[in-house]
């Protein structure tokens, strides 16, 4: 089979859920509007954290992390995607399509680990609450944010440079949202059977392993608030802990799906109704899940809301 050079200017073609849809239009808007909803929620819920400071404590910390990630990571597959559909132009570059990889694996990465360290944050805050603020004391919790960050960079640019060497073969066309490794490889032409082992291998170490560390946090969680004396801190500490598990159960529902189901079970049209779900779904309702169950946020947002666009429509 004859290949073609990618490296001298030539370039993908991204067929994704838009280009295949029943009705275009209609999900084109759908998406707009998430993606507006994306960033308004994860841009308010970041100033918030950020200008309060009774906010100022190691769980919003990570949660205006969760929230710059998010908001990264949309921004690099959505308006692309919407751009190509109103001009009707679905090629990427070679460089492009690296790049657009690299930073949806750094991304994806970055979140899949912070969510196992939010889920440590809330063990330490429910289990160990005397000792709160020694264990998450503003030195690990930026130690945290760093390894997640760091090791996410390493895995990405890894997988971009080993996924990217391979010899594409003259059918440029990507059934897909985005450049993710597996529908990359199924243009490869050469054996990539045992790549694709590695890929399955990184999937088990960076979804599994931080989620086997969520559900050992959350059960240690479970057992110390069925055994709390006072109703109400039952009600609060499980309050808290929902709108991080159904994070949790979104993200890491995709992301297995993708990186470490088989092959075999993958299928065009699912793997770009699940990317669409998480570059563009999920980033949407996180900061909602969190905010609107949350009460120091709700009350934080009033007044940030009070302070900075009150006072600038009483002056009009």
């Amino acid at each position: 089979m004859e290949y073609w050079n990618s490296t001298l200017g030539s370039g993908f073609i991204l067929m994704g859920i838009l280009k295949d849809s029943g009705s275009p239009e209609l999900l084109c808007v759908i998406i707009t509007v998430l993606y507006m909803l994306a960033l308004t929620s994860n841009g308010l819920l970041l100033l918030v954290i950020t200008v309060d400071s009774r906010l100022h404590m190691p769980m919003y910390f990570l949660l205006g992390q969760l929230s710059l990630m998010d908001l990264l990571f949309t921004s690099v597959v959505t308006p692309k995607a919407l751009m190509d559909f109103l001009r009707s132009e679905n090629t990427i570059s070679f460089a492009g399509c690296a790049l657009q990889m690299f930073l949806a694996l750094m991304l994806g990465g970055a979140e899949d680990l912070l969510l196992a360290f939010m889920a440590y944050d809330r063990y330490v805050a429910i289990c160990h609450p005397l000792n709160y603020m020694v264990f998450m004391r503003p030195r690990v919790c930026w130690l945290m944010v760093a390894t997640a960050w760091i090791l996410a960079y390493l895995n990405a640019l890894g997988h971009t440079f080993y996924t990217m060497q391979y010899p594409f073969c003259k059918a440029r066309n990507i059934r897909h949202l985005l450049c993710e490794i597996p529908p990359l490889l199924k243009l490869a032409c050469a054996d990539t059977s045992r790549y694709e082992l590695l890929v399955y291998v990184t999937g088990v170490v960076f979804l599994l392993l931080p989620l086997s560390a969520i559900i050992a946090s959350y059960a240690l969680i479970l057992f110390t608030v069925l055994h709390m004396p006072s109703n109400e801190g039952r009600q609060k500490a499980l309050v808290t802990c929902s709108s991080h598990l159904t994070v949790v159960g979104m993200f890491y529902g995709a992301a297995t799906f993708m990186y470490v189901l088989p092959s075999s079970l993958h299928s065009p049209k699912q793997d770009n109704i699940i990317s669409v779900f998480y570059t563009v779904v999920t980033p949407a309702l996180n900061p909602l899940i969190y905010t609107l169950r949350n009460k120091k946020v709700m009350g934080a947002l009033r007044r940030v809301l009070g302070n900075y666009i009150l006072p600038t429509h009483s002056t009009m």
